[in-house]
């Protein structure tokens, strides 16, 4: 018994002494050690995703295209494109925003029943709709809601404001936003029918950019020119939407004449339903708080349109 005990007890030793040796041999890694083991993990890069649309020299959407025909470049450097959706059926956030500061009687009536066909049209299950006016302000006539009764009910509702004013940067930054709250995995647009007009508003050109681009959100935007011709016309807050609008990948759309915007909304709903989604991880890792510009391309010789900036998080060093 003593011999077996001894025998246990010289296993034992032995053990712990080789267990002693591995540790001085390999001692636990430092705080910074372990950090640097993280660090591929922490700098992940997130997800960066567009909307392309596609179009001919008409104007109409190209469909069918594989992701083999897209080229993308993020500050001149080709990237890597891991996810693609032809023709994406990703659930739809849109904000419809009608524009009553100037608006004569007769014109505003054309608007609002051109405006509830599109919402009839454009809806579908899943989807969720948003109407505002603005003229001065910005009021939200309707929660985000594929109800179309409620929706109808609200675009009936839009009616000329009796304040001075057009704040159009406002109409874009509030907008955006609460397109944005409404959660992510979904597609956000806004609809606008503006004069193009901007004298009131409290947010500033490059804030109201800003906050479309970190929006996500494509922008579509309708001038109904209360005059017939360029004189006397102030087109600073035209000129401005229009750089917004290019920014974020949406369009631009001038009607001759109020007639034409049912087809101008059809061609929208057209679009909505007809774009390309693009992801990809940005390589090399861009820095927190930059600035980042994209391009795309596609082999067939047709117009892309895109978001064409993004904004990293965090705060830059």
């Amino acid at each position: 018994m003593k011999r077996a005990i001894s025998t246990l007890c010289t296993f034992a030793l032995a053990g712990f002494c080789a267990f002693a040796h591995a540790r001085a041999s390999n001692p636990p890694p430092t705080q910074q050690q372990q950090q640097r083991q993280k660090g591929p993990i922490r700098v992940q890069t997130d997800l960066v995703s567009i909307l392309a649309s596609v179009t001919d020299d008409k104007g109409e959407p190209v469909i069918g295209l594989t992701q083999s025909a897209f080229q993308l470049t993020e500050e001149g450097i080709a990237q890597k494109i891991v996810r693609f959706e032809p023709q994406t059926n990703r659930p739809l956030d849109l904000g419809l925003m009608l524009d009553a500061s100037g608006s004569a009687a007769i014109e505003l009536k054309i608007e609002r029943e051109a405006a509830a066909h599109f919402i009839a049209e454009v809806t579908r299950p899943g989807d969720r709709l948003a109407v505002f006016s603005f003229g001065a302000y910005v009021v939200q006539l309707s929660n985000f809601s594929d109800d179309l009764k409620q929706l109808d009910s609200a675009v009936r509702r839009v009616d000329t404001s009796p304040d001075m004013g057009t704040s159009l940067y406002d109409a874009v930054v509030l907008g955006s936003q609460s397109v944005r709250r409404q959660g992510a995995e979904r597609r956000r647009a806004l609809v606008i029918i503006t004069d193009a007009g901007e004298t009131t508003s409290v947010s500033k050109f490059e804030d109201t950019r800003r906050t479309a681009i970190a929006s996500n959100v494509l922008l579509y935007t309708v001038v109904v020119r209360p005059m017939k011709s360029d004189a006397g016309w102030n087109t600073a807050g035209e000129h401005a939407i229009a750089t917004i609008t290019d920014s974020v990948g949406g369009a631009m759309y001038y009607p001759t004449n109020l007639s034409e915007l049912a087809a101008i909304f059809d061609r929208i709903n057209r679009e909505l339903r007809t774009q390309y989604l693009l992801g990809y991880y940005p390589n090399p890792t861009p820095p927190p708080g930059s600035d980042r510009h994209l391009t795309v391309t596609v082999n067939t010789g047709d117009n892309v349109r895109y978001r064409k900036e993004y904004f990293t998080t965090g705060v830059a060093q």
